[in-house]
């Protein structure tokens, strides 16, 4: 890269003592960011092997060692995202580590389900970190287009990890069973761990610091609830997400005592995890000429349409799919999520921009915890068919169009404003 290109950070990027250069910093924050995916989507081939080696009773409980990650993630970003903005970006993300470290270790040597399950809620309370303070490194180093263009790149590595995770862990689980993929997640954690703490330096100066304080998250709890935008669209982004949650909590069963499929279930979501990534990247040019509402609207018309037809055919004539039927709703289905999330995600924080850090923490915390309760409903109602699934995209599909409409007639209602003003010109 010439000097005629180089990316020019903000001056609080010069604290990193120009050690990282460019494309080593977008690979060790895509890195950290990954470490999530890879812990989520690489456990997922080990499912058989953990309930018989645990003796899971009822088989569906093994599903929980994806949900409770989850609910350690939807926690941890309330501690992480305060934090970051009082003790700068280093010392959480250092925390991070240890409480992600700590629970791959845990997971490791587990004994029982219990155990196992309280090892993955530390690592997803630890791995938050990863998710919530990187974001805040990137706003601090780069700014206007060139933080668009960081933020891309990262995406991209982000998106291509769950393609590969549960290839990866196929392979692991083949040399050596189920416990050296924790001890690969420890390992990786390690090395990330060192690579931080030698080349990451401190990002955010002291005077830029604001003191820890649980008012000031109380407040932003309550500007969520208080405004409907930023609660409505909130919502959505739990209703929807509930149902994917149940999908990767159940992707196993489903390819395996469905279909018969087991063996290639890395295959089948890799085909359906690019689905989502093709959305999530075409996005940017389908959502300038649609607009973010009507896009989300359309996307969440398409995907309840889709599950409610198949619920149908379920019911009457087609009450075991066949496995190309069930992958071309899927993939369908996933393009449509994918089109919506960012949408969803920009929309509930548009009329958050005077509390941007801890109003992310509190959407981000709010809407996954709205969608563990969901995907565990579903999920748990597996019964060796696809039905719960297809029902449960069909309900909470509906939930969402009807939140989206919702939310828009409270917004268009308001008196005109200034701020309204700006939020409706940004959804439309």
């Amino acid at each position: 890269m010439n000097e005629t290109t180089q990316p020019k950070p903000t001056p609080e990027a010069k604290q990193d003592g120009g050690k990282l250069i460019f494309f080593e910093f977008i690979v060790l924050v895509a890195g950290m960011q990954s470490l999530t995916a890879l812990s989520i989507d690489a456990m997922l081939p080990a499912f058989p092997d953990i309930g018989r080696d645990l003796n899971v009773s009822p088989a569906n409980d093994v599903q929980l060692v994806i949900m409770v990650m989850f609910l350690g993630m939807a926690l941890g970003q309330l501690l992480y995202g305060p934090l970051a903005d009082s003790l700068g970006r280093r010392r959480p993300i250092m925390l991070g580590f240890v409480i992600y470290l700590s629970g791959s270790v845990v997971c490791l040597f587990s004994g029982t389900l219990t155990m196992l399950l309280l090892g993955r809620f530390l690592q997803g309370f630890g791995s938050a970190a990863f998710r919530i303070v990187t974001v805040a490194i990137i706003r601090d180093r780069f700014e206007g287009p060139t933080m668009a263009r960081v933020m891309s790149f990262v995406m991209t590595i982000f998106i291509l990890v769950p393609v590969v995770a549960p290839a990866i862990g196929q392979g692991v689980l083949w040399l050596a069973g189920w416990r050296a993929i924790f001890a690969m997640f420890l390992v990786n954690g390690l090395l990330l761990l060192l690579w931080f703490l030698m080349r990451m330096h401190e990002t955010l100066p002291l005077e830029k610091r604001v003191p820890l304080s649980f008012t000031r998250s109380l407040n932003a709890a309550r500007e969520v609830f208080r405004i409907r935008a930023a609660l409505g669209y909130t919502l959505c982004i739990g209703l929807m997400f509930g149902p994917f949650m149940a999908y990767l909590s159940t992707a196993q069963q489903l390819f395996a005592d469905v279909f018969d499929r087991g063996e290639e279930l890395p295959v089948f979501f890799a085909i359906l995890a690019l689905s989502f990534g093709a959305a999530s990247l075409t996005n940017a040019s389908l959502v300038m000429k649609f607009g973010m509402y009507s896009l989300s609207l359309w996307s969440a018309c398409t995907f309840t349409g889709v599950a409610l037809l198949s619920w149908v055919a379920l019911q009457t004539v087609l009450p075991e799919p066949p496995l190309w039927g069930f992958m071309a709703c899927l993939m369908l289905t996933f393009f449509c999520q994918g089109l919506m999330f960012g949408n969803l995600n920009a929309m509930a924080m548009q009329p958050l921009g005077h509390i941007a850090g801890v109003g992310a923490t509190m959407v981000g915390a709010l809407s996954m915890l709205v969608s563990l309760p969901a995907a565990y409903v579903i999920a748990q109602a597996f019964d060796g068919t696809v039905l719960p699934l297809v029902t449960g995209y069909a309900v909470f599909g509906v939930a969402v169009v009807a939140t989206m409409l919702w939310t828009k007639r409270g917004i268009c209602r308001r008196p005109v404003t200034q701020a309204s003003a700006g939020s409706s010109s940004v959804e439309s």
